[in-house]
């Protein structure tokens, strides 16, 4: 099943969706997180992880495939991880240059949550970046993410230590941005209460 948006479609990853994958790993500008450098991932490196994968219904991860619906272009991937179900999850998102400013990775992501808020009736999702990815923070917050940790000189980008930023989004600051948004499930503090 595919997750639709106003501008893509996110639809689980295939076999033949490897080869954009290498691309985008390989490239420094649409890789933000590279720990080897040069970058030398290979479309075999990433068939392999694919072919890897096991079947589970307990999914604690995906990776989709970002196609701009009026072209039909893979416009990139976004995943979630580290899924603690009804808790968290991290998201992260890659999108090829052509599509940078177009409003692909807004929508995306919004469509992510929308998925991961209403469907998996998370309480947070987190975003990993660093403090010299500009267009990664701004994505965010226009999603309503904050800063929630900011571990000082952790990564080392172009030749310059940067802070590594945890940002986060919350079940209640995803409703106060979304109207439409219902929120059925009782609040966890309920339980703790005497």
């Amino acid at each position: 099943m595919a997750l639709e948006g106003a501008l893509v479609v996110l639809r689980e990853e295939q076999r033949e969706d490897q080869k954009l994958f290498a691309e985008l790993r390989n490239d420094l500008d649409t890789q933000a997180w590279n720990l080897a450098l040069p970058p030398s991932y290979t479309e075999e490196m990433h068939v392999k992880r694919f072919d890897a994968m096991e079947f589970s219904y307990e999914r604690r991860s995906a990776r989709l495939v970002i196609v701009h619906k009026e072209t039909g272009a893979l416009a990139g991937y976004i995943s979630y991880t580290d899924l603690q179900p009804r808790l968290s999850a991290s998201i992260g998102l890659v999108v090829a240059k052509p599509f940078w400013g177009t409003r692909v990775a807004l929508d995306a992501q919004e469509v992510l949550l929308r998925f991961l808020f209403h469907e998996l009736g998370l309480r947070v999702v987190h975003l990993w970046t660093h403090s010299g990815n500009p267009r990664a923070v701004g994505l965010a917050e226009k999603s309503g993410f904050r800063i929630s940790a900011r571990i000082r000189e952790a990564t080392y980008r172009n030749g310059r230590l940067l802070d590594t930023l945890v940002m986060s989004l919350t079940r209640d600051g995803y409703g106060e941005r979304h109207a439409e948004f219902q929120d059925t499930l009782p609040d966890p503090t309920a339980l703790l209460r005497p």
